[in-house]
């Protein structure tokens, strides 16, 4: 049963939270496939243990943002603590909801680090799936409890004894061990509340011990400064105190503490083994590291092991669509990545869009929701070029070392692409993919990772319909439309989910696009030299389509260095000058055609094509790219 509060029933009074010693703390995270109904398991949980009242308007209640609700996807972890009464013992539960998609494993990680247990979900109907694997070992090797529950049982094709089995064959937990809900309905879910607290241990950790707190997430307040979301391993930490940063080594003066029911709720200190939000006047939310350990002024202490930092995968140029929009769009950026540290951000400029940035994101999905974020919370329209990736250059030339200081470098716009005399190999960033499809897809499945360069590593049955394949893939392959074409190819069925690998060597050249004989910087590209043909008669094509037509003719090339390995022509406006002449001396035809000839020709050569911004814009759009 939910436990009563201990305050006020205006809720106004700050919580003492020294009723809740290290024993009756359960820290865990939900973590499951995209869909397989995290957000509305924790939902039920909140309403169970009374945080929230009951209402039918209570859905995905954690998932704050717009673009979370528009999309119905968990895009940022959120926590919230729940307090439950067990055999009449009042217990605090911290329960932290994790994004299912691919793009955002990395909350996932850091999610983990402040539990010592996971409710793993997977869905009834649809059993495991790639990201419900993934999730797996990221809590399997951080030895956490893991208790695996079977929702959507109300559906009326849901086989839970086919799940039953995938778990055990696959993760080697005994079927009597899996807990079966319906968290839409409510039905069971009290249960996973007793298994929370019978299986997952309490932290082990000490009040007497010294401060030692986990900074595990941070959100930024334009009133408040940054909030610190904690986790804390030992000590008690209350306003007024002195803290210090481990990774910045500044000073800060505690100004509250609390705990999110899911909203902020403050209380007199925090102890350990405890997860909450602290202020203390940190103005940016660099300042409040993921990671970072905080511990008391004069009282330092080992710091906890960090996390490894969010590696982008794709990056973007980004612009506005109007130059005397720059300020604004910059300050929406600066303001947006406050929220979002996963992005990175560098200057950059061009001919044709202006000024502008080049971004770096975890993936295509991160991306979209960033742009509809900008979007949505600041007004801001803007130019996404087509996505790329990062490449390296083992350099070999003596003089570019030097220059650089140092014998590697990463190439993330085509721009800095090195010639091919000064570097001994290219290197391809390539990520390991998990795909889980029902057997029938399967064929066609090995056939589209074959087009997209891939390396079948592992290939598993999990049960008789379905089968997990492992793949090497080379990152640019697949990071436009892979997950579209797999979804269209398997009736949606097929599910993916892919970890960083590291590099390969790969036989990488630059593409330069020429209109007339010029070089357009805008729409250069780095590409495998096997994709390069295709690629250039394509993006050729489009060009024509999306160049206006002039007085003279256009030649439209791809090159790769001096080699032209497509082109397209953009045909001249002509005016009918033999209209005039009816019958009569074919030589006067002849003449007149010459003569407008001769002109165009003159005109070509010293006419520049001025490619219409609209036109870049409709060519770099990321859509024309699917």
């Amino acid at each position: 049963a939910a436990c009563e509060r201990p305050y006020s029933s205006r809720g106004k009074e700050k919580l003492d939270m020294s009723t809740y010693p290290v024993e009756s703390i359960r820290n865990f995270s939900i973590i499951a496939h995209v869909d397989h109904g995290k957000s509305t398991l924790a939902d039920r949980l909140l309403e169970i243990t009374g945080t929230i009242s009951k209402t039918d308007r209570n859905k995905q209640v954690l998932d704050k943002l717009q673009v979370e609700r528009e999309r119905g996807i968990t895009v940022k972890a959120q926590s919230a603590s729940l307090f439950y009464n067990h055999e009449g013992i009042n217990y605090l539960l911290n329960l932290i909801d994790t994004p299912g998609h691919v793009d955002f494993s990395y909350e996932v990680s850091r999610s983990l680090s402040a539990c010592q247990g996971v409710i793993l979900v997977v869905d009834a109907n649809e059993g495991i799936q790639a990201q419900t694997v993934a999730n797996f070992y990221l809590a399997f090797e951080a030895q956490l409890s893991i208790i695996p529950v079977i929702n959507k049982i109300d559906l009326k094709n849901a086989d839970p004894e086919r799940v039953e089995k995938q778990i055990e064959k696959l993760f080697d937990i005994p079927t009597d061990e899996c807990v079966r809900i319906s968290a839409k309905q409510g039905t069971n879910v009290e249960k996973v509340l007793q298994k929370v607290i019978e299986k997952i241990p309490p932290p082990q950790c000490n009040t007497a011990d010294p401060l030692k707190a986990l900074v595990f997430d941070s959100t930024f307040d334009h009133y408040r400064g940054v909030i610190a979301n904690i986790a804390l391993f030992g000590g008690e930490i209350a306003k007024g105190q002195k803290i210090v940063s481990a990774h910045t080594k500044k000073r800060y003066e505690v100004n509250e503490v609390g705990i999110l029911t899911p909203n902020e709720q403050p209380t007199h200190k925090l102890y350990a083994g405890q997860v909450g939000y602290l202020i203390a006047g940190m103005k940016e939310v660099t300042e409040a590291q993921i990671g970072d350990t905080l511990f008391l002024y004069k009282q330092p202490v080992e710091p906890l092991p960090g996390f490894k930092s969010a590696k982008p995968m794709v990056f973007a140029g980004m612009y506005p669509i109007d130059q005397t929009e720059y300020n604004n769009l910059k300050s929406a950026l600066e303001r947006l990545t406050l929220n979002d540290s996963s992005v990175t951000v560098h200057r950059d400029s061009s001919l044709a869009l202006g000024a502008g940035w080049r971004l770096g994101f975890l993936g295509l999905l991160h991306m979209e929701v960033f742009n509809q974020r900008l979007e949505q919370e600041y007004n801001m329209s803007v130019i996404l070029t087509a996505p790329t990736v990062p490449y390296k250059a083992v350099l070999s030339s003596a003089k570019l070392i030097k220059e650089y200081g140092q014998d590697q470098i990463t190439i993330i716009n085509p721009a800095q692409f090195p010639d091919k005399l000064s570097v001994s190999e290219y290197l391809e960033p390539i990520v390991l993919g998990t795909i889980v499809t029902p057997h029938e897809y399967i064929g066609k499945i090995i056939t589209l990772c074959q087009d997209r360069r891939a390396v079948q590593k592992d290939m598993l049955y999990i049960d008789e319909n379905r089968v997990l394949l492992k793949y090497l893939f080379p990152l640019n392959e697949i990071v436009v439309d892979f997950y579209d074409a797999l979804k269209s190819l398997s009736s949606g069925y097929a599910s993916f989910d892919y970890e960083d690998a590291g590099y390969q060597s790969a036989d990488l050249v630059k593409m330069d696009i020429l209109l007339n004989g010029n070089p357009v910087e805008e729409l250069a590209t780095i590409i495998h030299k096997d994709k390069a043909y295709a690629a250039g008669k394509l993006l050729c094509e489009r060009l024509k389509e999306t160049i206006p037509r002039q007085l003279f003719e256009i030649a439209i090339q791809a090159a790769i260095g001096k080699k032209i390995i497509a082109r397209e022509t953009l045909k001249p406006y002509r005016k009918n000058v033999v209209a005039k002449c009816y019958g009569g001396d074919i030589t006067r035809r002849m003449k007149l055609l010459r003569r407008q000839a001769e002109g165009k020709r003159l005109m070509r050569k010293i006419g520049n094509v001025e490619v219409p911004r609209d036109a870049f814009i409709r060519v770099l759009r990321r859509e024309t790219d699917k």
